[in-house]
């Protein structure tokens, strides 16, 4: 395999997976749907996946970080898989799934933990994911462990940042 096609692997296992575990879980509710916009819950399941699927691979990133002997190679991939997400994350926020309330019993799979600021601040929130996207591929570009590890914690920082103002707790 060419060194070219090599580097985009990662990206293109990542945006197929994506597509596959979307299209899996919400194929028998479209199948129901007239032709248009999407259903307010489904959207929110679709980024709690999303959201999902970059934590995990944070945790891996993290946990390789961390260890005694990085594997940059493995880092790179997920550092590549959390960079492809983090630019697509900002375009599940659709103004009709602002639907916050607080005090309310909530389903944590449909119901959305996303503040109502995201939509006051959306270009603020849109910043911050693309610039989480921006250092996670540059932790996918890293050529050395201590840049990985730089990139990783940066990434970390950004993450934190962003819940500590857009995701809600209650």
């Amino acid at each position: 395999m060419s060194g070219q096609r090599r580097k985009r692997w990662p990206r293109a296992a990542a945006m197929v997976g994506l597509v596959g575990l979307c299209a899996g879980a919400l194929s028998p509710i479209a199948w129901g749907q007239e032709r248009g916009a999407t259903p307010p819950k489904e959207t929110i399941f679709a980024r709690k996946v999303l959201m999902d699927s970059i934590s995990t691979n944070m945790d891996e990133l993290e946990a390789n970080a961390g260890s005694a002997k990085i594997d940059l190679a493995e880092g790179r991939s997920h550092a590549d898989i959390v960079s492809v997400m983090l630019m697509a994350f900002p375009h599940l926020f659709p103004q009709n799934t602002n639907e916050w309330k607080p005090n309310v019993d909530r389903d944590p799979g449909s119901d959305t933990y996303a503040a109502p600021e995201i939509w006051a601040r959306f270009a603020d929130f849109y910043k911050r994911a693309g610039d989480a996207a921006q250092i996670a591929f540059k932790a996918s570009r890293a050529e050395t462990e201590q840049a990985f590890k730089e990139q990783v914690a940066q990434l970390r920082v950004a993450c934190d940042s962003c819940h500590g103002v857009y995701l809600k707790k209650d």
